[in-house]
């Protein structure tokens, strides 16, 4: 185990919004005396894919790893059939054991990009969950009030607008708590949103005589030039799996202002690396595109490897990843963008064109690369193109 120097705990908790209690986890590394902390990160696989917003708490997950400790992957496969209303003023919709595994599969697959899947150890909360008799669930009910869950603000924002709250949905906080004094986690890791249900963790290891987890909450991520947070129904994300020259192109339309947050949490830098990048980003020795550009880099690499991320910098990018679209021959290129997924009306995309954002590409060996910009709504391509409109892009085949 590594010593517990100020330079571990700054490399451990970066990005971290908040700690809790303050300066619990140099306390916590000083008291278990070399032990290796076992360290908690749950999630409900409620849908299959994974964007980089997800991945800021699993790289957080990694560097606790990577310093010797054990990381310990929940999946609340009971938890999200109940669903957790998390950040959400509604609640969110069980799904069923099936779906829950099928999602969980590809989570996992997804999870393995990041973190040594066989150094950790990986539980599902059925485990403990399903078979949990009615009086042990009436006392973990009686460990917590009706006043504290409406303290939640999501739960506070419904009970104001007189919108129906499930006694089902008082009970996820408690059931996820209880995930922590099963596996006694020394910390749990998890966004800003997840605050309460961590904090319940706390609460049910005090009252199981455990020592309680201290508490590492992350920012959410912002999605690609917004103020929202990033995600999938919103369209302002960008996928671990996606191909390298979809990250990259998606990571360079960020907005400036955006761009501490993304080296911070998502670039897979050092500390001191980022710190130095945006001390120059400041000062005005570095660019704005220049920082991008580095930025972008360190994306790809951390998803699809050095080799990769030097080749889309310097545009030579190959089709693997790239969605494959089928489509009938013959369309109007307007009418091809739109059935490929790459436009939402054929009136976008000759805004589009006007702009010279669709381009025609071509495969030479082992790189795709820009044949030529388009311009005309009519055109008829042939059949298979890969083409691009803004951040997307596609292989179009005949159907």
């Amino acid at each position: 185990m590594a010593a517990v120097t100020p330079d571990l705990i700054e490399a451990l908790t970066l990005g971290a919004a908040e700690v809790l209690p303050a300066g619990g986890l140099e306390a916590r590394l000083k008291a278990t005396a070399g032990r290796p902390l076992r360290v908690k990160l749950g999630f409900d696989p409620t849908k299959p894919d994974l964007h980089i917003g997800h991945a800021v708490v699993l790289w957080a997950l990694r560097r606790f790893q990577d310093a010797g400790h054990q990381i310990v992957l929940i999946i609340g496969d009971f938890t999200a059939r109940i669903g957790d209303p998390t950040g959400k003023q509604d609640a969110r919709p069980p799904l069923t054991k099936d779906e829950v595994e099928a999602n969980a599969q590809t989570y996992l697959a997804q999870l393995g990009k990041i973190v040594d899947l066989s150094k950790a150890e990986v539980r599902r909360n059925g485990e403990w969950l399903e078979t949990m008799q009615m009086e042990h669930v009436i006392k973990l009910l009686a460990q917590s009030t009706v006043a504290q869950m409406l303290a939640r603000e999501n739960f506070a924002l419904r009970y104001e607008r007189n919108d129906a709250i499930g006694l089902h949905e008082f009970l996820y906080p408690l059931l996820q708590g209880q995930d922590s004094v099963e596996i006694t986690a020394d910390v749990e890791l998890g966004d800003t949103d997840q605050k309460f249900n961590n904090l319940m963790g706390r609460h049910l290891q005090e009252n199981a005589d455990q020592a309680p987890q201290v508490v590492m909450l992350y920012p959410l991520l912002e999605g690609t030039g917004t103020t929202e947070k990033m995600s999938k129904s919103l369209n302002n994300y960008i996928g671990i799996s996606e191909a390298p020259k979809i990250i990259y192109d998606k990571v360079m339309g960020i907005e400036d202002r955006q761009m501490a947050q993304f080296y911070t949490l998502a670039s897979g830098l050092t500390p001191p690396e980022i710190k130095d990048t945006l001390a120059a980003l400041e000062a005005g020795t570095l660019s704005a595109r220049d920082a991008k550009i580095k930025l972008a880099t360190a994306v790809v690499r951390l998803y699809h490897g050095a080799d990769a991320a030097e080749k889309v910098r310097t545009g030579q990018f190959g089709t693997e990843g790239l969605p494959t679209v089928s489509v009938p021959a013959g369309l109007p290129l307007a009418q091809l963008l739109v059935q490929a997924g790459l436009a939402k009306s054929t009136s976008e995309v000759r805004e589009r064109l006007k702009q010279g954002g669709v381009k025609v590409m071509k495969q030479e060996g082992e790189a795709v690369v820009v044949d030529r910009p388009a311009t005309d709504p009519n055109e008829v391509l042939a059949l298979p193109v890969i083409l691009s409109m803004g951040k997307k892009m596609a292989h179009v085949v005949s159907g």
